[in-house]
């Protein structure tokens, strides 16, 4: 019998496929079942006011309990919002010169299958909404959550210095209640995707570092004030897509002590599955080729000498002369500006030839 999605896994899919933006429909996230807007804008300015963020919470496709979490919390959509973009965004840089490059097509079928590239979707996801949440706490978005909890830093005095830690605490603590993530202990493809989730949220907690700021005559150290602070998201997905890069498939063996079912890498490797590790279960198709999966790799474009090789499958390339128009000859003119002349420049482009 074909076990089903794990609750958890569902619940981050809803969170990155449903919000609905604008008449721009287009795939992304967990799922690839519901039209989601092509990548919503960055937080506004100000937080949700009055009944604004109401009408948001029920444009979003969430559980009924998620719902109330979010009516509660003014601010909480916007910062949803946020994490699909980063989702998205970091998705597609990681894989631009991948066969698979994040496109939003075939997605549906995509994440029925627990591959690598599912896995990395998981992580990349929760990395996401854990960032965005301890973003908007220290950013004062969100109402119920403000400032780290660094030992020496009183909230109003951070304010004031301008050195309002990122509450990756609350992030996290706030992100499972909102998942309800519970244990599973038999379906494999629930331990898999439950798995590869954790990864995420462990990626963002290892760019953790603290910040230390001084105070005092003349820049003296007399007072010094430290803080926790994030790491670029961009770093969080690099990170991701080297655990991509090192994905480990698993197996399923029951424990003899509890009786319950856990993942294994391969009895080969000496060195035990990682919690850090992405896994997987299936070999990923090419995506060479037009399928249910992808669009295929004709027409992407490629470097010559370092990625047309493998993107185009070994079917070649087309060469194509571009007219590109740049600024040349730049000169500082007394004062403060400067001029340019405008100048065009023929290069080749490189598209893989269609299958």
């Amino acid at each position: 019998m074909r076990s089903r999605l794990p609750r958890t896994a569902c619940l981050v899919r809803l969170i990155a496929l449903s919000i609905l933006l604008t008449h721009t429909a287009a795939y992304f996230g967990l799922t690839g079942r519901e039209p989601l807007v092509f990548l919503p804008g960055p937080f506004s300015n100000e937080p949700s006011s009055g009944k604004a963020h109401l009408k948001q919470c029920e444009q979003m496709t969430l559980t009924r309990r998620q719902k109330r979490l979010c009516r509660r919390e003014p601010g909480l959509a916007e910062t949803l919002r946020e994490s699909v973009r980063l989702s998205l965004l970091e998705c597609r840089y990681q894989f631009r010169s991948e066969r698979w490059n994040c496109s939003l097509d075939g997605r549906g079928s995509l994440l029925k299958r627990a591959i690598k590239e599912t896995a990395f979707l998981l992580a990349v996801s929760s990395a996401a909404l854990t960032h965005a949440l301890a973003k908007a706490c220290s950013s004062g978005r969100m109402e119920r959550c403000t400032c780290d909890d660094s030992p020496g830093i009183q909230h109003r005095e951070a304010w004031q210095w301008g050195i309002c830690g990122d509450n990756l605490k609350y992030s996290t603590k706030f992100l499972k209640k909102f998942l309800g993530q519970k244990r599973v202990s038999k379906d494999m493809r629930a331990q898999v995707d439950i798995h590869n989730i954790n990864v995420g949220i462990k990626a963002v907690k290892s760019g953790l570092k603290t910040t230390c700021k001084c105070h005092g005559v003349s820049g003296s150290c007399a007072v010094r004030t430290c803080w926790k602070q994030l790491s670029p998201f961009h770093d969080t997905g690099r990170l991701l897509k080297f655990r991509y890069d090192t994905a480990v498939r698993v197996l399923s063996v029951t424990n003899a002590a509890t009786g319950e079912t856990e993942l294994t890498g391969p009895r080969r490797q000496s060195q035990s599955l990682r919690s850090t590790d992405l896994v997987f279960m299936e070999d990923s198709p090419s995506f060479c080729r037009p399928s249910r999966y992808s669009a295929g790799t004709g027409g992407r474009s490629c470097a010559k000498d370092t990625t047309c090789q493998s993107l185009c499958c070994g079917r070649g390339y087309n060469t194509a002369m571009h007219l590109t128009t740049m600024s040349c000859h730049c000169q500082v003119r007394w004062c403060c500006h400067v001029e340019c002349q405008t100048c065009q420049r023929e290069e080749e482009v490189y598209t893989c030839k269609a299958a």
